[in-house]
């Protein structure tokens, strides 16, 4: 990481995130390590919120670290589909994605992809498009008959994303993957950012998503969790229906080289500013 003078700092940090004082003792933590952030939910679809990410995500960059985007896409595929008069039909949270439905889905996320590139290139901040078209980095097989052309990531090119980085840029990957025949297949965006978390040993996964975090009976957001305390909050009903796949995702991640998974609100401004560089941070750590 290059030195950065603090006057620049004060210039790039924005008047209602983490204070300078705090930024400073955070900025050497991560050092060199590889930051992985999953954006999803209303971040995506809000423009206000949408503008936040990109402008946060850039000044991550222009601080030294090594920020790499995964994006969702699922309210911006369901539109087009609704759209187009195509039902969808979900197991287990997972959309059934059909010889039609793939090619739709690869289109909405490949476009998507495109503007979440462009918006970082408006805030100087260097980019490369990672796609099932470009530079393609997750392998995959089908996850399941049923599930038709929805893929669980098999291989990951983690080259490609070094590579890109140490040319300077962001990698912004989408959420699609290749079978050995070449054949698109969409993947779940938690599960392809975890994968590629544990296959960097990524420092942080970061996953935006419109929750605060992990609740408890009281309606508080728990700071901390470990694989004991999960257990014990699915056995009290306290973690229940999808947020159960959500939170075994996280562990997993977390019990496999990623020292920290959080949870955060991407609702609240900064989100990511505050949990990376803030005492206090945001949403839920998740460690093994």
């Amino acid at each position: 990481m290059s030195k950065i003078s603090e006057e620049e700092i004060q210039k790039i940090l924005p008047e209602k995130g983490p204070s300078f004082d705090e930024v400073k003792n955070y900025l050497y933590k991560y050092n060199d390590e590889f930051i992985v952030i999953k954006c999803g939910g209303s971040v995506l679809v809000d423009p206000k919120l949408f503008k936040i990410f990109i402008e946060d995500v850039a000044i991550l960059k222009k601080l030294g670290f090594n920020p790499i985007v995964i994006h969702g896409g699922g309210k911006r595929i369901n539109n087009k589909l609704s759209e187009l008069n195509i039902k969808s039909d979900f197991i287990n949270g997972l959309r059934v994605t059909d010889k039609n439905t793939i090619n739709i889905v690869e289109d909405v996320l490949i476009e998507f992809n495109k503007e979440i590139v462009n918006a970082l290139n408006d805030q100087s901040c260097k980019t490369r498009r990672i796609t099932s078209k470009e530079y393609n980095i997750i392998t995959v097989k089908p996850e399941s008959d049923e599930l038709g052309f929805v893929g669980s990531p098999t291989h990951i090119k983690t080259n490609v994303l070094k590579e890109t980085i140490q040319v300077n840029e962001v990698p912004v990957v989408a959420p699609l993957g290749l079978d050995e025949n070449n054949q698109t297949f969409n993947i779940n965006a938690d599960t392809a950012a975890g994968a590629i978390a544990k296959k960097l040993k990524a420092r942080r996964l970061i996953i935006m998503s419109d929750i605060e975090g992990v609740l408890d009976n009281d309606n508080k957001l728990i700071s901390e969790i470990n694989t004991d305390k999960v257990n014990e909050l699915i056995k009290n009903e306290i973690i229940v229906g999808g947020m159960i796949p959500k939170i075994k995702n996280c562990l997993d991640v977390a019990n496999n080289g990623v020292k920290g998974v959080v949870i955060i609100d991407g609702r609240k401004n900064h989100s990511i500013l505050f949990e990376l560089l803030s005492d206090k941070g945001s949403g839920t750590l998740i460690r093994k």
